[in-house]
């Protein structure tokens, strides 16, 4: 069943349950999903079903880098139940390439990583966790007799987008903090021509991370983004806005003791 812009939402549940059924999972399950998603994304409920259909092609090809990190990233994604790790990996992407939750170790993983990168040029989704320092030739991280400089502008300079995880790929974070003897910087700075998406925090928001692939898959870009290569939909409004304290902020009313 194919989603045309002119079609009901009375035809929802025969394309969910039929989708539902090719993925291997329950009706509930796969419809909580998309619906997930397209409000995450802010879009209308006569998307759903075209996030639907986005989902039901081969899965994308992602692999996951970690360089200067603390592997908080990991584990956000380890932790996440909107959807879980095991969805994320069985079900929504094909992870090819992932260090810390991989089996393979060494040269098998390293083959891994580069088949993906030899045989789905443009095809592929980077995830990249951690700065990359680029001090004394980037010898200050080093994988497989690799520099994260090299592995990094390799990986990413054939992928069909970066997604800078955590405050330390996207703007360099703690590790870039001064003195910087590592000489840290962001994903952008090390691949510049790469299309990069940042998904700052400490850790990111692994519902984020799904949604900008998910918006991908269904209308073949990235969401809009700020500035900052924030996406706007996760990034375009301050949570302070909408606090229910906010009365008081506007007000003047501070705590300033204890007991205020």
């Amino acid at each position: 069943m194919k989603f045309k812009s002119d079609d009901s939402l009375n035809d929802v549940p025969d394309l969910i349950e039929s989708i539902a059924r090719e993925k291997g999972l329950s009706r509930r399950d796969f419809m909580k999903f998309c619906t997930g998603m397209a409000a995450l994304l802010s879009l209308p409920a006569t998307f759903i079903p075209k996030i639907a259909e986005a989902m039901t092609g081969k899965k994308p090809y992602l692999v996951w880098l970690e360089f200067q990190d603390c592997a908080g990233d990991t584990e956000a994604l380890l932790r996440a139940t909107k959807p879980t790790v095991g969805d994320i990996i069985l079900d929504i992407f094909s992870v090819d390439y992932h260090e810390t939750i991989m089996a393979p170790a060494g040269d098998q993983a390293t083959k891994s990583l580069m088949d993906v990168v030899n045989n789905h040029k443009g095809e592929y989704f980077v995830v990249v966790e951690g700065a990359i320092p680029m001090a004394d030739d980037g010898v200050y991280c080093c994988i497989g007799g690799k520099s994260s400089v090299d592995i990094a502008r390799e990986v990413c300079g054939s992928a069909a987008a970066v997604l800078a995880v955590g405050t330390c790929s996207a703007y360099g974070g703690l590790p870039a903090a001064s003195p910087n003897p590592t000489g840290a910087v962001s994903v952008s700075e090390v691949v510049p021509g790469a299309t990069v998406i940042n998904l700052p925090g400490c850790p990111v928001n692994v519902e984020n991370l799904t949604a900008c692939i998910v918006h991908y898959l269904t209308f073949g870009r990235l969401p809009q983004v700020d500035k900052f290569k924030r996406p706007l939909f996760a990034y375009g409004k301050r949570i302070h806005d909408n606090c229910e304290r906010r009365g008081h902020f506007d007000a003047g009313q501070y705590v300033q003791k204890w007991g205020d």
